[in-house]
């Protein structure tokens, strides 16, 4: 027997009660909130809805809610813009074993009418909902995730073969402050594994030829020079105003530097570093793990540990590490997933082998230990037991 719309709607009702937007507000106030479940489609929910909503559109409901909201006995309220599809949506989750399923009455226009609070989230572009569409299907990434992503600050150090896939990667991803480190131009026997840079920029400063490349994928994306060499008068300035710091350099005194750095001011370093075939990558999260002093207290003696211009690297060994490095610093950003805080990814690559090394924090550690003894920037060339370079040569901060 054939029902009409208003037969279906009265059926719902039946099973779902309704409340007003005062009752659904004491809801929220109480000890145990209901889920806010929001079941417009995506366009209605980013011109406003109730804070904290789970956004799941009517037309996705059945496919997608066990996955969204897997506890079937916590209280729901659902809502749309008018309280019609709410109760539609509210009768079907009933069906499938919700227990505690309400209706908005009037819907997401009774309640901001009637001056109850609500929030809108960033709004974003035709073209980037576009670009960003793969990052919004993902629940872990969402339009949210997308706009913490496009407030990102993040400085990439040296932008050479692991600099080059962070970049290019961070840049595609939409984060949208990206600083780019380095002092050295583009050679011809970088073009082997540093992505970033073409064989007509030959000569050109590696920033300049950085920045032209990330703008050309992403015009989000602000990429800032900083067309110098770091050294202890230099690196707190210009790392105090980025959210993480990834370090892509290829010699002692600057990783001992940023490390220091980076745990007198609390930022977030992701390490990576290669050598021939292999590669390893960790995070460096003060307060949270170990810090780069933990692993090695002391520097090689030189010429003990080689630089890619010495030993040589199989040029796609930077782009997988790099990789790497570009996945944990969105997962961080993301808030996602289990960063390499305290653990350490060592990638073989003639033996394909990837190990995962568990790091310990050293208490007796003179930088983030019990009772650390460093409480200023030192001379880092100095403690490798190098000679500080001429004042007018290349830095060799980059893979």
């Amino acid at each position: 027997m054939s029902k009409t719309f208003q037969e279906i709607l009265d059926e719902a009702r039946r099973v779902v009660p309704e409340l007003s937007a005062d009752e659904v507000q004491r809801l929220c106030d109480g000890p145990q909130p209901p889920l806010l479940l929001d079941v417009r489609e995506k366009d209605e929910y980013r011109d406003g809805h109730l804070k904290g909503a789970l956004s799941l559109s009517r037309g996705f409901l059945e496919m997608q809610v066990e996955g969204q909201a897997p506890d079937k006995s916590r209280p729901i309220v659902a809502y749309c813009q008018s309280g019609m599809r709410s109760l539609l949506a509210g009768r079907i989750l009933k069906e499938m074993g919700y227990a505690d399923v309400r209706s908005l009455s009037g819907g997401y226009g009774a309640w901001k009418n009637g001056g109850f609070p609500w929030v809108q989230d960033r709004q974003f572009t035709q073209e980037q909902l576009s670009r960003y569409s793969r990052h919004f299907l993902l629940s872990e990434v969402g339009e949210a995730g997308q706009a913490r992503l496009l407030d990102a600050k993040v400085l990439c150090l040296g932008a050479g073969g692991l600099g080059s896939p962070v970049a290019l990667y961070l840049a595609a991803a939409g984060v949208g402050t990206l600083g780019i480190v380095d002092n050295d131009v583009v050679d011809i026997s970088n073009l082997q594994r540093q992505i970033l840079h073409t064989n007509d920029r030959v000569g050109m400063l590696k920033t300049e030829s950085a920045a032209m490349t990330l703008k050309a994928l992403n015009p989000d994306v602000r990429v800032v020079e900083h067309r110098t060499r770091l050294d202890s008068s230099n690196i707190l300035e210009i790392i105090k105003d980025y959210d993480i710091i990834v370090d892509g350099c290829d010699n002692f005194p600057t990783r001992y530097l940023v490390n220091d750095a980076c745990v007198m001011t609390g930022k977030t370093n992701v390490h990576g570093s290669i050598f021939q075939f292999e590669g390893q990558v960790t995070v460096f999260q003060p307060g949270a793990g170990p810090c780069y002093r933990c692993l090695f207290p002391e520097p090689p003696p030189p010429g003990m540990a080689p630089s890619c211009a010495e030993a040589g690297v199989l040029g796609v060994l930077p782009g997988l590490v790099g990789s790497i490095q570009a996945l944990e610093t969105i997962k961080l950003i993301l808030g996602i997933g289990d960063p390499l805080v305290g653990r350490l990814a060592h990638v073989e690559t003639l033996g394909m082998e990837v190990r995962i090394l568990r790091l310990r924090r050293d208490s007796r550690c003179p930088m983030c230990g019990d009772e650390p003894t460093i409480h200023q920037l030192i001379d880092y060339e100095e403690f490798c037991g190098l000679a500080a370079p001429a004042p007018a040569a290349k830095g060799r901060d980059a893979a």
